[in-house]
């Protein structure tokens, strides 16, 4: 498995621009093709005419302004993937919200890049403070998740896997695979010891997958934690990793988030890239 085709979000939140080095950091070293996605997140039913709130002078002067973000961000994603290397990319915008645009686009991609979940004073972005737990559920295809602050010069090189047997975890490292093969370090961390998810020896079986993949892993067993995502974030500092990889768990029922509590931690606090599968 390789990645052909990444998806990013642009957008003007104050993360942007290191979300989107990120993704083409990643579509350079895996001569991926990659795609700036920007939507003006007007309803599909209000460009219908559907019956809506409001003139409709106000709905052209948002679509304008709105249009004008789009753009914005569209022309710094294209700077930046041409300045950084990227030898295949394209720029999509569409009169969409973010949440069914971003599902749309993932449909046709290996791999989505999204920003967290803005602070509560950023203007820009913190309409949208479900949009990663919703496209991360709805979109059918792995997460990265970058965090809301920092720059991160380095993906992959010392990876975390955090492992507890589950389908969702499975399909994270699965999705995980063209980053870990090229990592220094891969380090699976095993939080418990049932025989039921883990098997006789925890972390054993999944550890020979990987090794029959060319990845060169280290078996991390500690006791099942009272916050099991707490404990993970604590094990990524610990041994000071570049990415985390875990399965995400929960399901959404339209608009309304039903995740569970590790997910629910790693999305609202994690200060290093994640990469999820649900």
């Amino acid at each position: 498995m390789s990645y052909r085709t990444i998806v990013v979000h642009a957008d003007r939140a104050a993360n942007a621009e290191a979300r989107i080095a990120l993704a083409a950091a990643i579509a350079a070293r895996e001569e991926a093709h990659l795609v700036g996605a920007a939507m003006t997140g007007m309803p599909r039913s209000m460009l219908a005419g559907r019956s809506y709130e409001g003139s409709g002078v106000f709905l052209a002067d948002y679509l304008r302004r709105a249009e004008e973000r789009v753009q914005q961000a569209l022309e710094q994603f294209k700077a930046m993937a041409d300045r950084l290397g990227v030898q295949s990319f394209e720029a999509r915008s569409s009169n969409d919200d973010e949440y069914a645009g971003l599902c749309m686009q993932a449909r046709y991609a290996d791999l989505v890049v999204l920003g967290q979940a803005a602070a509560d004073d950023d203007k820009e972005s913190s309409l949208l403070p479900d949009l990663p737990d919703y496209v991360l559920l709805n979109c059918g295809r792995p997460v990265l998740l970058v965090p809301r602050t920092g720059r991160f010069p380095t993906i992959g090189k010392r990876v975390m896997v955090a492992w507890n047997g589950s389908v969702e975890a499975a399909k994270a490292v699965t999705a995980a695979l063209p980053l870990l093969r090229g990592a220094e370090q891969v380090t699976l961390a095993v939080l418990g010891s049932s025989a039921d998810t883990l098997g006789e020896s925890p972390g054993a079986d999944i550890a020979l997958y990987l090794a029959r993949h060319g990845v060169n892993v280290e078996v991390l067993r500690r006791p099942e934690p009272a916050d099991p995502g707490k404990a993970i974030l604590s094990l990524a500092a610990d041994f000071n990793v570049d990415l985390l990889v875990m399965g995400a768990y929960g399901h959404s029922r339209f608009r309304e988030m039903m995740l569970g509590g590790a997910t629910r931690t790693i999305l609202a606090a994690a200060a290093l890239p994640v990469l999820m599968a649900h």
